[in-house]
């Protein structure tokens, strides 16, 4: 869809939706977002050029159909991907990737790590996706060096950056913020760096006894960025892993950072979304979001969760799904789906199924808190057709269509079942919505009552 869109800016020195929307102009993808949004494409145009509000689409990735992340949209939710050495490949990892945008995921992160060659993972996945594409470059500049973080350099690093958006990934995962000053700071947390990439930049300033190279090569980052539109999401490193590191000096001091590159990244009319938290108890979350606002000049957040309580293992997809929709409702833009295998396995399939149905559960809360125009009509509808014991086109409203059929059908599966007026919960006798309270029958009775005393 965008391969003649893409063709007329080619050979440009910046190509990013920023610099366009700066100058004035309402890209296709603008116009694209805006129809899909609602929403006029002149906000949308104003949004991308303040920076609250991104498009993330490489000129490579052609086959997108575009979408934004920002705080006058609707919220989102991304769904992480991603081969592993021991337990997934490539076949398993588009299986994902096709439930995922089948469920509602806005984006996908690809965090392969091995399960075969990282570029033909990458590659395939880009291909065959219409939705967004991040990736995590230094998880892959590490497995160029066989894992080897004291051969790493910043060439090398900045090597595989180009290469992915040379390849086409829309957005990026960069850990700049940590900084070799703030490695003390997490001393006294109770589980540390939890953060892959900022773990493995953590280990290479220990080794080398030098500043993160992500920081001092930022303007080369974004050098690249510009040639491709690639944007950032700004990584947070020091993301608190549990609810005692919370909000901690360490996590702070990463967050100051982070709004100093945003503003950087701006300079060069680059876009950006910065990452925020982890496991943060309810009562921070509304601090968490503010202060990333304040920090950041309310660049789009997006949120990992947050988890509200460490002991649901298992069933981290309910814990972190009720931290994300306080989260997007005071004001995150993305949200990045927990499935109930985190801290214990690489998802399934159906572990990328349940994730996101919670989320897309948690996003869809957050926008009808919001009161987004519209938000609530399908929530109407469905209500409608509830009362009206239209079973099929309750299943049709449903964010799993297929497991809300399969629930009914477990005790009521004839489809004369379809139009029957209740369900096995009350049985035939005992549904309360059997009770009609139409207009000629509400309208006698309260003639009645005006007949009644008073008292």
């Amino acid at each position: 869809m965008r391969s003649e869109w893409v063709a007329r800016r080619r050979g440009q020195a910046n190509v990013t939706q920023m610099h366009f929307a700066r100058q004035g102009l309402i890209t296709e993808e603008m116009e694209y977002v805006a129809r899909r949004e609602n929403l006029p494409a002149e906000l949308i145009r104003s949004e991308v050029a303040r920076g609250r509000m991104i498009i993330p689409a490489n000129i490579h990735h052609t086959n997108l159909e575009p979408m934004c992340i920002g705080i006058a949209s609707r919220c989102k939710v991304n769904a992480n991907i991603g081969a592993s050495p021991s337990s997934s490949g490539l076949a398993e990892e588009l299986e994902k990737l096709k439930l995922a945008v089948k469920y509602g995921a806005d984006t996908v992160m690809d965090l392969s790590t091995g399960g075969g060659d990282l570029d033909e993972i990458r590659t395939a996945i880009i291909q065959a996706s219409p939705v967004p594409v991040g990736t995590v470059p230094i998880y892959q500049a590490l497995e160029s060096v066989h894992g080897n973080v004291e051969k790493l350099s910043a060439e090398d690093i900045l090597h595989v950056i180009e290469k992915q958006a040379q390849q086409g990934v829309d957005y990026m995962t960069i850990h700049a913020g940590i900084l070799i000053e703030y490695l003390p700071l997490v001393r006294h947390r109770l589980t540390g760096i939890v953060s892959r990439g900022g773990g493995i930049l953590a280990r290479w300033m220990l080794a080398h006894h030098k500043q993160n190279p992500l920081y001092t090569h930022f303007r080369d980052i974004i050098e690249i960025f510009k040639k491709y539109d690639v944007s950032f999401s700004l990584g947070d490193s020091l993301r608190p892993g549990c609810l005692h590191d919370a909000s901690d000096e360490a996590q702070l001091a990463e967050l100051k950072t982070l709004g100093q590159l945003t503003r950087m990244a701006w300079e060069h009319d680059v876009q950006v979304m910065v990452e925020g938290p982890g496991h943060v108890p309810m009562d921070q979350i509304e601090f968490n979001v503010r202060k990333q606002m304040e920090e950041c000049d309310e660049a789009p957040f997006y949120v990992l969760g947050p988890l509200v309580t460490d002991i649901a293992a298992g069933y981290d997809h309910i814990s972190s799904a009720i931290g994300a929709a306080l989260a997007g409702w005071y004001g995150a833009a993305m949200l990045c789906y927990v499935t109930p295998k985190e801290h214990l396995g690489l998802p399934n399939a159906e572990d990328v199924r349940n994730g996101l149905i919670a989320y897309k559960i948690a996003a869809h809360a957050a926008d009808i808190a919001r009161h987004r125009p519209g938000a609530r009509d399908r929530d109407d509808e469905m209500s409608r057709a509830r009362y009206n014991f239209d079973w099929n086109r309750q299943f049709e409203l449903s964010l799993d269509p297929e497991r809300a059929r399969e629930y009914h059908d477990e005790t009521l599966p004839a489809d004369i079942y379809k139009t029957a007026e209740f369900c096995s919960m009350c049985g035939p006798k005992f549904c309360p919505m059997q009770t009609k309270m139409d207009a000629e029958a509400l309208s006698e009775l309260e003639r009645f009552l005006a007949t009644q005393p008073t008292g």
